[in-house]
């Protein structure tokens, strides 16, 4: 089911902060504009042409949506701007001689109105168009799938060697200071880490990502997000260490998600997982087309960076990172075992 972009703010503006997707969609469109100062502008009588409106129909969405489109490049030109403007294409518009201003879209500021036009069957058409070729930009540039979107970053591969880390010494703690079977009472304190987190247990993050129940969840997750796990991880098992070597009682599970809930509680986690929770949310719906409904209100636009940084000049090819630093982690590895 596609998305419709005439209702979403975060929507739209994820199609117009992706660089690749709008130089695509700029190849395949027929819409000749003017260049000035660097950038293709077109007035509002080629707008309301090429989408087949009446210009007032355009007036009232420049009404209605003023912030978001002149965030996305639409301006009024005048004085010495609307001066030069006009010694160069004059011949080409149709304006009166004595316009004090004029309004111009650049091809950001074009899309973004051929979004939000209801009225228009060519807008209509223009949004499937966009859609389409936003989905085979990312799928072109993730090799068909965006399940391991998040090895692209460059910041993916230290994040998850440092929380492999904490994991094990969280694992180490539980089996020696927690009552209870060791696969079942780690996939539980695991669930209330993922809880404290980002809101969901590891079924639940599975459902919403489509996962394969042999997919590790955790593979899939942004730096971001493994980082603030490795906090948890590593407060925790501190505080089952403390308590254990207090009482020299093993602890119930129940104990160890209190200490959890406390933590998650705790002021100086509050941005770490306002990020965490925004970085997830977002690039999720943005990337994966996957919604997490319990951090709903943690979602933002994918930012131009962002775009940069999992399918631009950014990003990375993991299996190439892996294999230029295979010497490094076999020695992890070997250090890890000694």
């Amino acid at each position: 089911m596609k998305k419709d972009l005439t209702i979403s703010n975060i929507e739209r503006q994820n199609v117009l902060n992706n660089r690749l997707a709008i130089d695509a969609i700029a190849n395949e469109i027929d819409i000749t504009g003017m260049m000035f100062e660097n950038e293709y502008r077109f007035t509002k009588t080629m707008v309301a042409d090429f989408y087949g409106v009446d210009i007032s129909t355009i007036d009232r969405y420049l009404s209605k949506y003023d912030e978001e489109l002149k965030h996305n490049g639409y301006i009024l030109c005048k004085g010495k701007q609307l001066k030069e403007f006009k010694l160069q294409f004059a011949h080409l518009i149709n304006e009166a001689s004595k316009t004090t201003q004029l309004g111009l879209f650049n091809f950001r500021a074009f899309l973004n109105i051929g979004m939000l036009l209801t009225e228009s069957e060519n807008a209509k058409l223009m949004r499937s168009l966009i859609l389409d070729i936003v989905l085979s930009t990312i799928n072109n540039k993730t090799g068909g799938g965006t399940k391991y979107i998040n090895r692209r970053d460059i910041n993916y591969l230290p994040a998850a060697i440092a929380e492999e880390n904490y994991r094990k010494n969280l694992t180490s703690s539980i089996n020696n200071c927690v009552d209870g079977h060791n696969t079942m009472k780690y996939a539980q304190i695991t669930d209330r880490i993922y809880k404290a987190v980002f809101k969901e247990n590891a079924k639940e993050y599975r459902e919403i990502l489509n996962l394969d129940s042999t997919d590790n969840v955790r593979h899939t997750m942004y730096a971001e997000v493994l980082l603030v796990i490795s906090s948890f991880e590593n407060g925790v098992g501190y505080e089952i260490e403390k308590r254990f070597s207090e009482t020299r009682k093993k602890m119930s599970v129940q104990d160890v998600g209190n200490i959890i809930d406390k933590l998650a509680e705790h002021p100086t986690q509050a941005p770490y997982l306002y990020d965490a929770r925004t970085k997830m949310a977002s690039r999720d719906l943005g990337f994966r087309d996957a919604y997490h409904g319990n951090i709903a209100e943690y979602l933002k636009a994918v930012t131009p960076e962002e775009y940069e940084r999992f399918i631009g000049s950014q990003s990375v090819d993991f299996d190439t990172i892996l294999e230029e630093n295979k010497d490094v982690l076999k020695r992890l590895k070997q250090s890890e075992d000694e």
